[in-house]
């Protein structure tokens, strides 16, 4: 009897841990764990105060309205790529290797070449080494629901 009970709670482990329903956004055949932005607090956090991102993931915004967006690293402590992405998920333009900012209000912004709708922060140099460029099609996990809020 231990016996089974053991082998039930080793079996059921894997869906209580949350590993089967992680978020991923792939990219030119990469695919990248995210934490996803689709809330007005959410967004203007972002990544601020922290001190690490995890190798090959991110933080996915997703916005109300598909508009020029422009994105700045204020309270930021690690650098990163910002890539823009339009409605229909093909990158309209990514800002590479955005330095931290300390400067408060005076940080200055970064912002997308056409509008976007949705946007994806990865670690400083992701848009080089997997060779990212516009025109490239953002695919998303069938988890993610890609409407925000305001």
């Amino acid at each position: 009897m231990r016996l089974i009970c053991l082998l039930l709670l080793v079996l059921t482990l894997p869906a209580c841990s949350g590993l089967q329903s992680k978020s991923w956004v792939e990219i030119r055949g990469q695919r990248f764990p995210v934490e996803v932005a689709d809330n007005f607090e959410e967004r203007q956090r972002g990544l601020m105060f922290r001190d690490e991102l995890a190798k090959d993931s991110g933080m996915l915004f997703i916005h109300v309205l598909e508009e020029p967006q422009a994105y700045w690293m204020k309270n930021t402590h690690i650098p990163l790529d910002i890539l823009y992405f339009s409605k229909d998920m093909k990158l309209v333009s990514a800002q590479e290797r955005v330095p931290p900012c300390s400067a408060g209000d005076r940080c200055p912004p970064y912002p997308s070449e056409g509008p976007a709708l949705y946007v994806l922060e990865l670690n400083a140099g992701s848009v080089e080494l997997f060779k990212i460029q516009p025109g490239d099609v953002m695919k998303v996990s069938p988890d993610i629901d890609l409407t925000a809020t305001p």
